[in-house]
């Protein structure tokens, strides 16, 4: 190739950024811009479309300016995104049409209990890998066209396109491809998990016209050329975010395993060529596909809020004034007091699956103080993951060896020593923690023969920290079960 650059675009629920990767993975440039969350009723979670998109370009031609290049340089381009927020747009304007519904938001909550009927959440999950929650794109799509009988007549017209957020900016970046890759069409609930195409039966279920959707293209591919800030260079790679840090942590073995500390918290377990059908909670989603060859998929736990909670801390409660004094507030008491943060804001996810919980603090004496909470809410994130690996476990058999982690929140080291300690097993910070944005980067440049294989980019992959339990038995054991006390406080409170 002439240039051994590839740039990321990252569209993630708190903010858009563009990173520029150079052939051995290392960042040469990055830019981020924050967008705003829009809460027009309780559960109810937005973006605006058009910012977003604005946020893009922005990033973009900052990025290459920190790295001295500039878009001729780029070899591919990469997508990586939030996956399940849902949006329409036009067709023939490009204009969105309300704004994006975001993963967190639970307005689909009776129309999820009213689709399972006798069968509940699990009518569709042999098709799909997936139970009917808030959490996934079809059941948003389905209350958008029922609660706006205009918008419903304009879908079945064909003048509207459906997307979540990679297909909203690979539309923008190419002038008007429609597509989504198989990662995100797997969390629509749309998607026949095993033919990876769009299910008529399914549709007709949620009552979306085919019209709507997307073209599903592999995740490693060429899409098309890009267009405006990036003419002319290759849009070649698309996954969502979870799959995106499983691919950039080189995670190409069934049984290997990443954990991504972000606004949510999301574990997820390359388990081959076949999908695995979880009996203890978690998701069955594709992780990845490579061209024409076959998809590899991939067990799930998903978590709605860890990082978005000191987030919370600082813009609710305003307990610190940025994310990075959490640690250093948390790590100036010796433990949690016995104060437990469970943050159902959104309900509950893997392995819950609870839309009726929601968040408590618990074990509140006059001898807790903001400390206490700060250092229970980092805890919060620890124990929630330690309930999805030992559903991870239960569903494969398999026990794990060590965890690998990315993400923004694994810089904070008193979290990556709590959660070694509470899952018992060596939890590893890579080099580059950004993986997300690191595998959309991998993806487009394995595309455009950047790298020629999966072995490359095994290679580029460097161990920064590997935290080591230390904690005994009998105290793991015992805050465990003062956690499980917890979340029996937040459910049936809807």
């Amino acid at each position: 190739m002439s240039s051994s650059f590839v740039g990321a675009v990252d569209q993630g629920t708190t903010s858009t950024r563009f990173i520029v990767f150079d052939e051995e993975g290392r960042s040469l440039g990055s830019a981020q811009l924050e967008h705003r969350q829009i809460f027009p009723e309780p559960g109810w979670v937005e973006h605006d479309p058009a910012e977003i998109l604005t946020n893009t370009d922005r990033v973009i031609e900052e990025a290459l300016s920190l790295a001295g290049l500039s878009r001729s340089d780029l070899s591919a381009v990469g997508i990586t995104n939030q996956r399940e927020t849902t949006l329409l747009w036009e067709r023939a304007t490009g204009r969105p049409v309300h704004n994006a519904i975001v993963w967190q938001d639970t307005r689909t909550a009776d129309l999820c209990r009213r689709l399972g009927g006798d069968q509940g959440q699990d009518r569709f999950r042999e098709q799909t890998g997936l139970p009917l929650a808030t959490y996934f794109s079809g059941p948003k799509l389905s209350w958008l066209l029922q609660h706006d009988d205009e918008l419903a007549n304009r879908a079945v017209a064909g003048e509207l396109c459906f997307g979540t957020m990679d297909s909203w900016v690979a539309w923008h970046l190419t002038g008007g491809r429609h597509v989504t890759d198989v990662t995100n069409a797997s969390r629509t609930m749309l998607m026949d998990l095993r033919s990876l195409e769009w299910s008529g039966e399914l549709c007709d279920a949620f009552g979306i016209p085919a019209a709507l959707l997307p073209e599903i293209v592999p995740s490693v591919g060429r899409i098309g050329p890009g267009v405006g800030v990036l003419e002319g260079v290759p849009l070649s790679g698309i996954l969502g975010d979870q799959q995106a840090a499983l691919f950039g942590q080189t995670c190409f073995d069934p049984g290997a395993v990443k954990n991504t500390y972000g606004t949510g918290c999301f574990m997820l377990m390359n388990t081959g060529t076949v999908p695995v059908v979880s009996n203890s909670g978690l998701l069955t989603t594709v992780g990845y596909r490579i061209g024409g060859e076959p998809a590899v998929y991939a067990l799930e736990g998903s978590i709605a809020v860890t990082g978005s909670l000191i987030q919370w801390l600082r813009d609710n409660l305003g307990l610190i004034h940025s994310a990075a004094e959490v640690e250093d507030l948390a790590a100036s008491v010796a433990d949690n007091g016995d104060v437990y943060f469970v943050p159902a804001f959104s309900g509950l996810f893997a392995p819950h699956w609870r839309s009726d919980a929601r968040g408590v603090i618990v074990g509140l004496t006059r001898f807790a103080t903001k400390a206490h909470i700060a250092r229970a809410a980092l805890e919060a994130t620890a124990f929630q993951t330690k309930e999805v690996l030992d559903a991870m476990r239960a569903d494969t058999g398999a026990d794990l060896a060590e965890l690998r982690v990315d993400g923004g929140m694994v810089a904070n080291d008193l979290l990556m020593q709590f959660q070694a300690d509470l899952l018992g097993v060596p939890v590893i910070r890579p080099v580059v923690a950004e993986t997300t944005a690191l595998g959309a980067a991998y993806a487009a440049g394995l595309a455009e023969g950047l790298w020629g294989s999966l072995d490359d980019l095994r290679v580029n992959w460097a161990e920064d920290r590997r935290f080591l339990p230390t904690m005994e038995t009998h105290v793991r054991e015992w805050l465990n079960s003062r956690w499980r006390q917890a979340v029996e406080r937040t459910l049936n409170w809807v």
